[in-house]
């Protein structure tokens, strides 16, 4: 489908689930994207479920968001259960503006939702030639080391910086060693997971999804990716206001309360301690570049190009649409067959 006629559709489903036209924007905008770069777990496939929350009254589709300014530099938003594009967008141009004044922006968010990828918040700092970094936690997916029970989100770590070229350095990871949503898709469609990334309920390996998504999502790096995945719910979660050690329920399955999901941005001027920041990352990054290559590898690639790259390609073509999302679709608003 045409990614303009998609986004009319997004945004005009999202404006039957009592959205403003001005916020259901927002999140077409966000899910677009997160199509456009690869990532189709965080698009199409969770607008199903974004709108299931509202109409069970656990996403406020008309939020009074209360924002307290603490400072010229920090920022602290009470996003009143909002849909978590609308909370992270505010959020975002927030922290932006803050550095813009002072050369360093922080901004809390409580009582929030999922809000896509980390990276489409970090890529409108770099545009602004600011250096961010952003946290948000999640529901719980990984045992902390040594522990049989789930408690931490896969809580992505993400950092942006310009780089003095079109393509920006946008690391976005989660502290899982596979996307939860990689998870989910193949419980739908009956797909193996890839050994290693996961123990069922028992604690014992499993590449079956539905049994994964029972169990335990492991850690990347072990003891030191769940000491990441906590330094995260405690950045996100207690520092912000927002649920932490494994209250964030599970926006698919549970929709006995609002997630109170917390997020942080951190946002900096690239140039606040060296004059020269354009020209030294472009050196950091040439200097990398040049080391010699194992066998087989063209080009020693630094986070974000990849992303970039897909985005180009997939901008020139229309989105696919697989029949799960599109019977999701049919249900949210009538879509024609073709």
């Amino acid at each position: 489908m045409k990614k303009n006629k998609l986004k009319k559709l997004i945004t005009d489903i999202f404006v039957r689930h009592e959205l403003s036209k001005n916020h259901a924007k927002i999140c077409s905008e966000a899910i677009i994207n997160a199509e456009l770069v690869g990532a189709p777990t965080h698009g199409l496939s969770r607008l199903k479920m974004y709108c299931d929350r509202i109409k069970k009254g656990v996403i406020n589709p008309k939020p009074k968001i209360k924002i307290k300014k603490i400072s010229q530099s920090i920022t602290h938003i009470d996003a009143n259960n909002s849909i978590g594009f609308v909370a992270a967008d505010i959020g975002i141009k927030k922290a932006i503006n803050n550095a813009r004044k002072t050369g360093f922006g922080l901004v809390g968010i409580k009582n929030s939702g999922h809000y896509g990828l980390s990276g489409y918040y970090a890529e409108q700092a770099v545009k602004k030639n600011l250096i961010s970094f952003i946290f948000t936690n999640a529901p719980p997916a990984i045992a902390p080391h040594g522990a049989l029970k789930s408690l931490f989100g896969t809580n992505p770590i993400c950092f942006g910086t310009p780089t003095n070229s079109k393509i920006p350095f946008i690391l976005d990871t989660s502290v899982s060693m596979i996307n939860r949503g990689k998870i989910r898709v193949a419980s739908r469609t009956g797909e193996k997971i890839p050994e290693g990334v996961a123990l069922d309920e028992f604690g014992n390996p499993t590449t079956d999804a539905k049994k994964a998504l029972k169990g335990v999502q492991l850690p990347i790096a072990g003891f030191r990716g769940s000491g990441l995945a906590w330094m995260v719910d405690i950045l996100s979660g207690v520092f912000t206001g927002g649920n932490h050690g494994g209250k964030v329920k599970d926006p698919f399955d549970d929709f006995t309360g609002p997630q109170n999901i917390g997020h942080l941005f951190i946002v900096m001027k690239a140039n606040i301690f060296v004059n020269n920041y354009t020209k030294r990352i472009k050196e950091n990054i040439k200097r990398i570049k040049k080391l010699p290559k194992l066998k087989g590898v063209k080009e020693i690639l630094y986070p974000g190009q990849n992303k970039y790259k897909r985005f180009k390609y997939n901008l020139r073509k229309e989105i696919k649409i697989n029949e799960s999302i599109r019977k999701d679709l049919k249900e949210l608003e009538r879509l024609p067959d073709k």
